[in-house]
């Protein structure tokens, strides 16, 4: 039983609502709770809390109705209300487009300070996913703290959906900085238990790499910040990228999320 609860912001937005659904899903995969929180910035938005508030709670419930859900509306931008959030979440759950901090979520200034600053991982959610039938987790690795990361959380959530796993280590053309080695790459895999894992080494742009190589995914995991292939992934065109484009979830982990 996992006792930290799986968070989702919320805002009313379609969004919003896929990001709720795929929560609630996750919730109940970590045997955990789900809480719905609202962040009200000023006090005139706060009429519109309720409403919001109880619709998310019924699409959550019927999604999942046994997953206990509880609901908060805390005073505070969405970033700050969050990242407070996160040090007591195993995740947090965004929209990828909305009101508040669904605007350009981990490319405008909301995101990217939830990015850098949640305590746990984040996983942001577009509102037009249709059908969330991959087949795969790809994750994106680089040998960093982040990638690690990203590799346990990629192989746990394979393990709980019954998914198969690909790990990619892309290196940038002509660069010869920290590049990973197979053996490096296997025993990091193998080591966490990702024995059937699909292990891919590619020299190119990692973002154009991760996306070609995600089409059948449930979700890509990335570190929001390594080296080599990844590096200012969250902070750079890599992650505009993959977020614009890719066609499930995207789990990033925050630098605070990793330790360190």
């Amino acid at each position: 039983m996992n006792h930290k609860p799986v968070v989702v912001g919320i805002d009313g937005s379609p969004a919003a609502e896929v990001a709720v659904k795929w929560a609630a899903l996750e919730a109940a995969s970590l045997h955990t709770g789900l809480q719905l929180l609202y962040a009200v910035p000023t006090p005139a938005s706060a009429s519109l809390a309720g409403d919001t508030v109880y619709h998310a709670v019924m699409l959550a419930r019927g999604v999942e109705p046994a997953v206990a859900t509880d609901t908060r509306i805390e005073n505070g931008t969405p970033s700050a209300v969050l990242v407070k959030a996160s040090g007591e979440a195993a995740v947090v759950v965004i929209g990828s487009r909305g009101l508040g901090v669904m605007i350009g979520a981990l490319v405008g200034a909301t995101g990217l300070d939830l990015a850098a600053n949640a305590r746990c991982p984040v996983v942001v959610v577009r509102p037009d996913l249709g059908s969330l039938a991959g087949i795969r987790v790809v994750i994106g690795y680089d040998g960093s703290r982040a990638g690690d990361t990203a590799l346990d959380f990629g192989l746990d959530y394979a393990r709980r959906h019954d998914l198969a796993v690909r790990v990619v280590a892309a290196q940038p053309e002509g660069s010869e900085l920290h590049q990973i080695t197979e053996a490096e790459l296997s025993d990091a895999v193998r080591t966490r238990g990702g024995h059937e894992a699909e292990l891919i080494q590619i020299t190119g742009h990692p973002a154009e790499q991760i996306l070609r190589l995600s089409a059948d995914a449930s979700l890509i995991v990335l570190g929001a910040r390594g080296r080599g292939g990844f590096a200012g992934m969250l902070i750079g065109s890599v992650s505009q990228t993959v977020l614009h484009h890719a066609d499930c979830p995207v789990a990033v982990i925050p630098a605070a999320a990793t330790g360190g």
